[in-house]
Order: structure tokens, then sequence, then C-alpha cells
């Protein structure tokens, strides 16, 4: 019998591009209530995003967190935005369980009868996702979806109009598949509420001043990413959209969602389509932003022992 009462998580990341999937993984590590399974790398190179995973896991001291690769492209010019930070560490290294055949894997725990309620935070350009249920389509209804995608009335900082939001430009096919997907339940969070988180001031401080071994570890690649587009730090972060979709896994405190019907054109717009959309919940607005900046920055400090989520 399974006394852990902590949600099952699997996350999908591009993480090793944009620093905000190193932000989420910190997060997730940091949540009380949330058990991560698997860390399953997409998009590009995914042994090098693997290694970036690892190491923060590592340092963390998370090991008995999986570790997965899934389909590996080689993108020209290859967007290794942490390769400084990471150094000569390899996925291959990585202490705990790794695999470079992360969809089987990934197939693997969704269809494991052991495992109830799994969860899977997408944040990331959804090929490999898209290819899992190529494979074994039975995987959606047994899996509660929630993902960071789109952009429907505004996109980054509050700008009061749509993009063609990443992660969904980057794989517009794959993320219509999946979209389309049996979900047990699906829930996403577009740039309309994730492209409004920052940390800044007193919070940002905090994070920046922590002796915690995950927090350094994550300032210290922040620093180095920021390097690599020849930014300079200004006391704050960086957009963290990706953090919205890890505290969506397990509460919808401090956001407005809506029951939508969705689609993704084929030009890589998220829209509203009464007529052929796909019913899921939308966080279209905030009804505490401060609220929400304060509990990430509580969440991420906050001492091991303490077994409540300051976000719940």
């Amino acid at each position: 019998m399974n006394t852990d009462h902590r949600k099952p998580i699997i996350l999908h990341t591009d993480i090793g591009t944009d620093i905000d999937d190193s932000w989420a993984l910190a997060q997730l590590l940091e949540s009380p209530h949330l058990r991560p399974l698997l860390v399953l790398t997409d998009t590009g190179d995914t042994l090098y995003r693997a290694a970036v995973a690892g190491k923060l896991l590592e340092q963390a001291g998370r090991t008995e967190v999986e570790l997965a690769a899934g389909i590996v492209q080689h993108p020209n010019p290859c967007t290794c935005n942490l390769a400084s930070w990471l150094g000569a560490y390899r996925a291959e290294d990585y202490p705990g369980r790794f695999t470079s055949s992360g969809i089987d894997r990934l197939i693997e725990l969704a269809m494991d009868e052991s495992q109830e309620e799994v969860t899977l935070v997408s944040i990331g350009p959804l090929p490999s996702l898209a290819e899992a249920l190529r494979r074994e389509p039975r995987i959606a209804p047994r899996l509660h979806f929630v993902g960071m995608f789109g952009s429907i009335n505004s996109s980054h900082d509050g700008r009061p109009y749509p993009v063609a939001e990443y992660n969904v430009r980057l794989a517009i096919k794959a993320c219509q598949e999946v979209f389309a997907a049996p979900w047990k339940s699906i829930t996403i969070t577009p740039l309309d509420t994730c492209g409004r988180i920052r940390l800044s001031g007193e919070l940002y401080q905090r994070i920046v001043s922590s002796d915690k071994p995950l927090l350094q570890a994550l300032i210290d690649s922040y620093r180095a990413w920021l390097k690599f587009g020849n930014a300079q730090e200004d006391g704050r972060s960086s957009i963290l959209f990706d953090t919205v979709a890890i505290h969506l896994a397990y509460s919808h405190r401090f956001l407005q969602l809506e029951e939508l019907k969705i689609a993704v054109r084929d030009d890589g717009f998220t829209v509203v389509d009464n007529d052929h959309g796909h019913p899921m919940l939308v966080a279209t607005a905030w009804s505490d932003l401060p609220g929400y900046q304060k509990c990430l920055t509580d969440l991420l400090c906050r001492k091991g022992e303490e077994n409540e989520s300051p976000c719940r």
C-alpha cells in the first residue's frame, strides 16, 4: 500500500534554453505536495537538456527522481544556453536512474497500474509527447495534463495582443495532436497569465541570498544564462513562465480559470474555437498576482521540514 500522499508528477521540459524551466524544476522539487517521478527532456539536443536537469537534481540531493531524454535532434544553431554552467557534466553522469529511451519510459510509467492519478506537467514543445501518444494512445486517459502553452488575449508582460507562443510554434502539429488527446483532464496557462511572472526587489534578493544548494545552483545557472545572452543581472528574474504550470498541478489559488474550447491554428496561434476546439481549463487572469509571486518565493526558500506549501 502506498502511504505517500504526495501527487505523482512527470515533468516534460525543454530545460536548457530559457532559464524558466530551471526555476520550475526547483519549484517542483521544493513542493511538499508533489512527488516527481520522472523528468523527460524534449526538443533538439535532449541529452544536453537531460544533463542540465541532472546537474540540478544532483545538487538538490534529489537523485531518486528518474531522468530521461526524448527524441534527440541536434538543432542548428544549438540552443545550449547553459553549456558554460554545465561544464563537463553529462546526462550519463547522473547518479540516479537515467535512460536515453525517454518515450518508452514515459509509457511504462503511465501504464503502471500501481501509479494512481499521475499528472503530466508539460513546459516545452511537444514532439516527444506526440510520439508517445502515437506509440501508445492509452496513456492519455490515464494522465492529467497541465501545460504552459499559447497566448489567448495577451502576451509577454501583459502586452495587449496575442502571439504565436514558443512552445506551440516550435512544434505546431505535435501540439495539435497532444491537445486532441483524451486526457483525464487538461489545464493550461497561456502567456495571458504566465507571461507576467517576475521576481524582483526583496523577493528576488531572498532567492539570491539563500544558502540552499539548489537555489545557489539556480542563481549560478541564471547568471550563466544571462552571460550567454550578453545581458546583465538587473535585480530581478527573467519571466518565469513555467512556474505557473507547476503551481497548477496542485492548486488554482491566485488564478482565474475558465473552461474554454481551444484550438491551435496552423500558423501557431492558440485560439478559442467553439466549433472545433478541445475543452480545457485555461488560466486566463490573475486574482492575486503579488500573492503568487510571494508564495513562489516562500516555497523556494522554505525549510525542508515544513510540510505545508505556502501556495496551497
